[in-house]
């Protein structure tokens, strides 16, 4: 049977050529990628009929647990409303929990269940696709999938559960309370390490759907990424790209891939600038709301990055000031180079992790004076007392208030009307979308 073969090939380590002749010695494999040679899509005779029990079979070197429609009902309570967590391209996603005896050898644990919407932009490929690169990749950045459903038609998948939600909803959430600058540079890190692994397997992994809503965050705001429905193997040996449909999200897909479709790490670095600069700004990837010249954060903002003078115009009005000069600069520094349209001069993956490293703990951060003014109940008799004209002393008090204003902030004439937020997200869309504040995406 040609899925066997493909197992067979995949799961044991590789000895033998396609002619029978003993293979080359493998390269030594850094510590962070798999174990044995990664199962591709390609490697399954027809991903679109493959049957469930081959998939189990393929699949037999991992960790996945497959689980019943039945069971997902009961680890939901039927899907029900109270545990619905938000909706994207791909479905319904409903939090559940896993008592340890629903399965052996699987701790108790609240899980998010993904369905797939029969009707939705995404399909079997793309839910395929994810159970494959998921159930084999193991980073601290990915999020990890813990199992999946397929019967009949049913197609869902269950990952660990990430409180915090999505970038996209801890940025742009109306009424929450701003993420701190160091926050903010800990979760580029992350998702910046997301990616540095995926590029550097040796059989390398485009991500292609790089954005703020698949950005996943625990508790601690650790960064991982989530939705792989749309990642694609990436050119090997002497190729210098993939040549394919061009899918992803408007404001966060890099140029040249919208024009050619060819497809490269590089294009990933793209992506990953916009998210950096919406960590900057606290502005949307496109905005419609917004000025005709500000609607696309790149457009707007890169020019802007490499002038310190101008950079206080750029940065999140809801910092407050509140955030490392130094760290701001080389962090805008860096955004700027990601969003080259040039795609060669864009740093990798790895560069940009070293680049992060040290900002997430710069301590440079201005921290304004705090003053507190006792009511008086005898204003007027209190005001004369301290009439700097009757004592003759300088108004220490104005004084300080005239410098801390002048010193407080990095830029105070920064207002920025903040964007209707789109509904929760937590997964990604098929194929290219626009950012719309009613959260509704359509096909470009």
């Amino acid at each position: 049977m040609t899925v066997e073969k493909s197992m067979w090939s995949c799961f044991v380590p590789s000895c033998f050529n396609s002619d029978g002749e003993t293979s080359p010695k493998p390269r030594k494999r850094d510590a962070r990628q798999t174990s044995f040679q990664r199962l591709s899509l390609m490697d399954l005779s027809n991903p679109c009929s493959l049957l469930s029990e081959d998939l189990s079979m393929s699949l037999a070197g991992s960790d996945l647990h497959v689980f019943t429609h039945a069971e997902l009902r009961v680890i939901t309570q039927n899907f029900s409303q109270t545990n619905f967590l938000g909706e994207g391209g791909f479905g319904p996603v409903h939090k559940g929990f896993i008592d340890d005896k629903l399965k052996p050898g699987l701790k108790a644990q609240p899980v998010a269940v993904k369905l797939l919407d029969l009707d939705g932009l995404q399909g079997h490929r793309e839910w395929l696709t994810e159970v494959i690169f998921l159930g084999q990749l193991k980073n601290s950045h990915l999020v990890k999938l813990i199992g999946y459903c397929y019967e009949e038609e049913h197609r869902l998948l269950v990952y660990e559960y990430m409180p915090r939600g999505s970038l996209e909803n801890q940025l742009f959430r109306r009424y929450s309370v701003s993420l701190p600058w160091s926050t903010r540079m800990k979760i580029a890190l992350g998702a910046a390490k997301g990616l540095a692994f995926l590029h550097e397997l040796d059989k390398p992994v485009i991500y292609r759907d790089f954005k703020a809503s698949n950005i996943l965050l625990d508790s601690d705001y650790t960064a991982k990424l989530s939705d792989f429905g749309l990642a694609k193997d990436g050119p090997e040996g002497s190729e210098t790209h993939v040549s394919t449909r061009v899918m992803g999200t408007q404001g966060y897909a890099a140029p040249e891939y919208i024009m050619t479709g060819h497809l490269t790490a590089m294009s990933d670095v793209y992506s990953f600038g916009v998210v950096l600069l919406e960590l900057l700004t606290g502005r949307r990837s496109v905005d419609k709301s917004r000025p005709q010249r500000e609607q696309n954060l790149a457009e707007w903002a890169r020019p802007l990055l490499n002038d310190p003078r101008k950079l206080s115009r750029v940065m999140d009005p809801r910092l407050e000031g509140q955030y490392s000069e130094a760290g701001a600069r080389k962090a805008a520094a860096l955004a700027y180079q990601c969003l080259s349209h040039r795609p060669k001069t864009r740093p990798t993956m790895d560069i940009v992790v070293k680049t992060l490293e040290p900002l997430k703990d710069f301590d440079d951060v201005i921290i304004g004076t705090f003053v507190y003014v006792v009511p008086s109940e005898t204003g007027e008799e209190d005001a004369k007392e301290c009439d700097p004209k009757r004592d003759g002393r300088k108004d220490k008090g104005h004084e300080t208030r005239h410098r801390h204003r002048k010193h407080r902030l990095h830029g105070s004439d920064r207002r920025t009307h903040l964007s209707s937020p789109k509904s929760p997200t937590i997964h990604s869309e098929t194929v290219l979308q626009q950012n719309q504040t009613h959260g509704l995406q359509s096909p470009l």
